[in-house]
């Protein structure tokens, strides 16, 4: 973590102090595709796609991409086979790794492959999303919200009109099960989507890289290039016979790769993104809640990797590299957020596509009747959201898997002191009080850590006469604070939680309860006022959306919204640091890594890597990149050609792509992808997993890795 905080100096000065204009950004303008290029397959972007790279992209070619792409729980993947084999990033499914291990076993970091169909390992509460069908389904959802007479009567239209919509579609498959309808709103709520999904719940573990050759570089390399990381794993979808499910929908798993300046389409699930979000509500974010709480989150970092130092063993029962990764993950974005947003040249291309907007909106009588003010109106609520910096300061991730377990008993204790006071009905009462029993006890290491952290960001954010401050430290400094709770407080265990509770009444001057019984009414108020300003901007956004449709149309997709996607790019280097990223890496580099930095380090090597295999062709391009638009969700999507071949497997952004939250930008930023052919490599020359390499390129199961073995037919 400390090399990570050196490496993110540069940006995290530049995320915390306004940037100095170096260009007259008067005469900065907005571009055609800032708005990204998240095409969805209902706007099909068929002419475009012809026009743009030569070839016909018809509804057979858009289907056919489709129904081979795949959503996996918070993540992408594809099928690469006619039996069900799924390819995705490793990093996607190591959590499920982590947990198929077996006594004396360590998946995660050994790595896993299961040499016949017999041990291939069920997933528990697994599945893999297949999108059979996507349409507009607006019209049905305004005739209802415009008959409401407020925003409280639209949210029940919207609500009923859903519901109605997914009855309808799935009354469409009589006796299939496994039809799940979602209806999305795009464009914050300027239209509405129904996305028709054939889930397959029986999905088992057919392959995985060790968690350091997946995640090679460590946090370090997170959001960096050029990189050197096999992020990949194999799943397999089995249909209720038990059996492979066939499939005629599937990609062929490419040979000769990619070369700069190839087209490449990603095809996944991109999460939400703030594209559309005006200029005042982006300067809130910039100037409010983004430096508030990308403190909190970083302390949150340190704890997990210092008791990680203190107790390995310990932390890796419970996940806490994981925990970690993904913490650090959201920490890394809020810098490179806040890098984004101090940059003058972006907040002035937001400012001319408003300026462009409003204008359009002006030079049409019946739109600026109806959405002549919005803008306006979103801008005056700011203010209100600017007053509560404090609140997401000092509590931040308040009651989340990481604040120490203390804090989260009290907050159960004081919520159920509440629910008893007003005579809430016991079946309730005793859910919540189960509920608090039932968590259990940290590590004294990582309690103590997690505690401090929470106590720090009461001292970073709140007065010294602050009622939560001193009720918690009451003078103290934070260790001595630490000391006191965990030696005093009737929540510090487990034990002595049920002891309390056993009493007729909770200890109301037990330092933690008393830290949340004054924290409470603070909470609560913050909350309300950010449910109410939430509602109306979710209202006048949803009327900004729908302006936004009626002047631009299609020609400007909409966010992210973990739905379905496909976008467009090429593979291109770019200048960064002086030098010249390259378009692809190879397997030399990552050795040039581990040697570099050795043992020990987050540029480790396995031990059956750390020597090559003679066979293995260290120049095979390992990672490369391309400037497709693509965001958190799709990890793991399929990179394919215009042939609809397989090339990679996207897994990151560099730095510069952090601004995609808000704006796209090709000329630097660029998604990141493991090379088919590195994990074809891989496969066959250090896993020897042979009847994986055989059903790539032959388009057959095979049942064991004797029957691969043998020759060709």
């Amino acid at each position: 973590m400390r090399m990570l905080l050196r490496f993110l100096a540069p940006v995290l000065l530049a995320a915390t102090t306004p940037a100095v204009a170096q260009v007259d950004t008067d005469t900065v303008r907005a571009g055609r595709f800032d708005y990204g290029k998240m095409w969805t397959f209902e706007y099909a972007p068929d002419r475009y796609f012809t026009e743009t790279y030569g070839f016909e992209a018809n509804p057979a070619w858009f289907e056919r991409a489709r129904m081979s792409a795949l959503r996996v729980p918070g993540c992408s993947a594809s099928f690469v086979s006619p039996d069900g084999l799924v390819v995705t990033n490793h990093h996607c499914i190591r959590g499920r790794v982590a947990q198929l291990s077996q006594p004396g076993e360590n998946l995660l970091d050994n790595g896993f492959y299961a040499g016949t169909l017999e041990e291939e390992r069920r997933i528990p509460g697994y599945y893999v999303d297949q999108l059979i069908a996507a349409e507009d389904v607006s019209a049905e959802v305004f005739a209802a919200l415009d008959r409401a007479a407020d925003e409280a009567a639209r949210r029940e239209a919207r609500t009923a009109a859903a519901q109605a919509i997914q009855a309808r579609i799935q009354a469409r498959y009589p006796g299939e099960t496994g039809i799940t309808v979602q209806v999305v709103p795009l464009y914050n709520g300027g239209r509405y989507s129904a996305y028709t999904f054939r889930r397959h719940p029986d999905v088992r573990l057919v392959a995985a890289a060790e968690l350091q050759l997946g995640f090679f570089g460590g946090d370090p390399d997170n959001f960096t290039y050029p990189r050197y990381a096999l992020d990949f794993g194999f799943l397999r979808v089995y249909g209720s016979d038990g059996r492979p499910l066939r499939t005629d929908h599937y990609f062929n798993w490419s040979e000769a790769g990619v070369e700069e300046d190839d087209v490449v389409f990603v095809i996944g699930n991109p999460g939400a993104t703030s594209r559309l979000s005006t200029v005042a509500q982006l300067e809130f974010r910039r100037d409010v809640f983004l430096p508030a709480v990308e403190p909190a989150w970083n302390a949150r970092i340190e704890a997990l990797w210092d008791f990680r130092r203190e107790d390995q063993r310990t932390a890796d029962s419970l996940d806490i590299r994981n925990r970690a990764f993904g913490l650090s993950n959201t920490w890394k974005q809020y810098v490179g957020q806040l890098d984004a947003l101090y940059d003058p040249v972006i907040m002035a291309k937001k400012a001319d596509a408003e300026r462009l907007f409003q204008d359009s909106v002006n030079a049409k009588p019946e739109l600026r009747a109806r959405y002549g003010e919005v803008l306006q109106r979103i801008a005056a609520l700011q203010p209100q959201n600017r007053q509560l910096g404090t609140y997401f300061g000092a509590f931040s991730l308040w009651g989340s898997a990481y604040d120490a377990a203390i804090l989260r008993r009290a907050i159960l204790a004081n919520h159920l002191q509440a629910m008893q006071q007003r005579n809430a009905a016991a079946d309730s009462v005793s859910a919540v009080r189960t509920q608090l029993l039932e968590i259990p006890d940290l590590p004294r290491g990582l309690e103590r850590r997690l505690l401090a952290a929470r106590l720090q960001d009461f001292v970073r954010t709140l007065p010294k006469d602050h009622a939560v401050r001193t009720a918690a430290l009451g003078g103290d400094t934070v260790d001595a604070a630490v000391e006191r709770w965990l030696d005093e407080s009737a929540f510090a265990t487990a034990a002595t939680t049920a002891r309390a509770l056993a009493q007729p009444a909770l200890p109301t001057a037990d330092v933690a309860l008393a830290t949340v019984v004054a924290a409470d009414p603070l909470i609560r108020a913050a909350q309300a006022q950010l449910q109410q300003t939430g509602l109306q901007e979710a209202d006048l956004s949803q009327q900004l959306g729908r302006a936004r449709f009626e002047i631009y149309g299609t020609a400007v997709p909409p966010d992210g919204s973990g739905s379905p996607r496909i976008t467009d790019g090429v593979v291109r280097s770019y200048e960064y640091n002086g030098t010249v990223a390259p378009p692809y890496t190879t397997f030399f580099g990552m050795y040039d890594r581990y040697h570099s930095f050795g043992e020990g380090t987050d540029w480790d090597l396995p031990e059956r890597w750390r020597t090559p295999p003679a066979a293995l062709d260290l120049g095979t391009p390992l990672n490369f990149i391309s400037t497709a638009d693509t965001y958190g969700g799709n990890s793991g999507s399929p990179a394919v050609t215009k042939d609809l071949e397989i090339v990679g497997l996207n897994f990151d952004r560099n730095v510069n792509g952090l601004s995609r939250n808000f704006i796209y930008l090709p000329e630097q930023g660029r998604n990141i992808m493991v090379d088919v052919r590195a994990i074809r490599e891989a496969l066959d020359d250090v896993y020897d997993a042979d009847r994986i390499v055989r059903e790539l390129t032959e388009h057959r199961v095979f049942a064991s890795e004797q029957e691969a073995d043998a020759p060709p037919r």
